[in-house]
This record gives structure tokens, sequence and C-alpha cells, in this order.
């Protein structure tokens, strides 16, 4: 080798290497995004995912697809999403039934086992009652049922759901007791409701623009008055600090760098702070109500804290 050749080669091997950005944070996203939804299609959760992946197709210059991946009460969807790799290009648009399910199944935790990215929105529930109680508000409802223990009846969705949860917070919180039936879904029990045979539930607030004025509405589960439920007062402004709200937040795989998380969140805030987008979201039933990914894994920590020991004092899971 010439001598010339051999002090270029030298040279080289001494020259600081540049450090470059890590690859999933290049270019981002460099392909089409998928959206799981833990639900079938027409489904609340589908129903939201796919208002937003329409704008956020937009924004990002990249397809949104939203990959329905229901069954075994959201842990598909759950495993879809903790199995995918953390590259941005995969998140998951959870529930609180998800929340709930994680936790009965005791795997996937939603708040130790993914990133957290953001809460997207809320939808509240309602607690209701028959018409044929003589009760016209929570603290009336909360008077008869302590004066008659195990003898009324409320209806829910099933054992460890959000309605049957609902419920469970409210008797712990008011100190009455009821006897709980379990249906194959909210929509068989409100019939029922209507005719008297059970005689409460706490469906979503959106659904009960249906049955409007066949059965008595108490109150909302928000903390806060909301334009889900106009008119309709908190329960906890009987029951202070009652709350059961119900939610829509999106999380990615453990692991997905923070820039990337911070870009998702970015482009989700920018989705629900559209004007038309809102109006949206309300018409379908949902209150934009985007946080940070510290606020959202702040929230998921307590909510599962919260909600894991009201099931272990329901008997819904056992005590550890």
């Amino acid at each position: 080798m010439r001598r010339e050749g051999v002090a270029v080669l030298i040279a080289a091997l001494f020259v600081p290497a540049v450090p470059s950005r890590p690859a999933a944070a290049q270019d981002y996203p460099s392909r089409p995004i998928r959206m799981v939804t833990a639900s079938a299609p027409g489904s609340g959760s589908d129903v939201i995912g796919r208002l937003l992946s329409a704008r956020l197709t937009e924004n990002l210059g990249q397809q949104v697809v939203v990959d329905n991946r229901a069954g075994a009460s959201g842990l598909i969807g759950a495993e879809v999403t903790a199995r995918a790799a953390p590259d941005g290009h995969t998140f998951w648009l959870a529930t609180l039934t998800q929340l709930i399910s994680t936790t009965l199944a005791n795997r996937l935790h939603l708040a130790k086992e993914f990133a957290p990215v953001g809460l997207v929105a809320t939808t509240p529930f309602v607690i209701v009652t028959s018409n044929t109680l003589p009760v016209k508000s929570t603290a009336e409802f909360i008077a008869y049922a302590k004066a008659r223990p195990g003898q009324l009846l409320f209806g829910s969705s099933g054992t460890g759901t959000s309605p049957h949860i609902c419920m469970e917070l409210f008797m712990a919180m008011a100190g009455v007791r009821m006897v709980h039936v379990p249906y194959k879904g909210i929509g068989p029990a409100i019939p029922d409701l209507i005719t008297g045979q059970i005689h409460a539930a706490c469906p979503a607030a959106p659904s009960m623009t249906v049955f409007a004025g066949k059965v008595r509405v108490l109150g909302v589960t928000s903390l806060r008055p909301t334009p889900l439920a106009p008119g309709i007062p908190p329960v906890a402004d009987t029951l202070p600090g009652y709350e059961m709200p119900g939610w829509y937040g999106v999380l990615a795989p453990a692991g997905t760098p923070k820039a990337i998380v911070a870009r998702i969140n970015q482009e989700f805030r920018r989705t629900v702070d559209a004007p038309d987008v809102k109006e949206k979201l309300l018409a379908a039933g949902a209150e934009p109500s985007m946080s940070s990914p510290e606020e959202f894994g702040a929230f998921l920590r307590r909510e599962s804290e919260r909600l894991g020991k009201l099931l272990r004092n329901a008997g819904v899971v056992p005590a550890s």
C-alpha cells in the first residue's frame, strides 16, 4: 500500500463517529399505521376510532387503519398491541372495559405493560331507575334502598362490566345493598327496567336518549355536568367523590420511544381540537378530553388501583 493510502486509512480510524437519531424517530411515520380496537365493528370504540383515523390520515400523510380485534373481553386486542413492534406504527384505542377485563384476568395491565399516549375522550354513565319506584332524585333513591336492604335489583351487561362496577361503587359509597342481575348486554336490561322487573341500572349516557321518559335518570357519573347528559346533575352532588368515567385512551407497545409517543399525542390533540371533529365526537357520545402521556399514565395507575380494590371488595376477583 502506498504511503498516502496508509495515512488516509489511519486518519479515518480516528475520525469521531457522528451519532445518529434512533431509527424509530426518523421519518415517522414511514408506513401505514394500525389503530387496534378491542371491539367489533359498530361498537363505540370502533365508531370513535374510525372518526379519528380519518383525520389522523390527513394530518400524518399515512393511512391510519382501524384493526378490530374483538373477543376475550378485550384481551385479544391487548395481546395484539403488546406484541407489536414498538415503533409507533401500532397503537391501541383502549377503554374502561379493557381496564376492568385486564384487571380481572390479572395480565396485560394497562398501567404497567403499555406506553401511555393520552386520554382522548370521556363518555359518562348514568344511574337510572324504574319509573315504578317512588323516587325522583339520587338522595331519594338512596333512602329508598336503605329502607329495603337486599330487596332491590339492578341490572348490568354482565359480571365485571362497566355497568356492573358502576353500581358496585354506588352501593359501596351510599351504604346500600342491592342484588345484581347480569344480562348479556345492557340493552336487554332496559325493557325489564321499564316494566319494573329490575329497579336500577347504569348504562352509558348517550344510549338513554332512546328511552327518554321511559326510565328516570337520576345522575351522571362524571364529577361535573356534561353536554352528553344535558340537565342531569352529577351523582357526586349527592355522593361526594363518586365518579365512574367511561373513556377512550391511546396506548402504544411498551418500549415505544418517547419522541414517537410525543408525536402521536400531538397528532391526536391536533385532531380532537378541530371544531368539526369535536362536534362529531359529541354526536357519537364522546366528550373530547385530551391529556398528556404523563397525565394518562397517572390516571391509569390511579384507576387501576381504585377499580382493583372495588372488584376485590365486591367479590368479583379474589382478595390477594
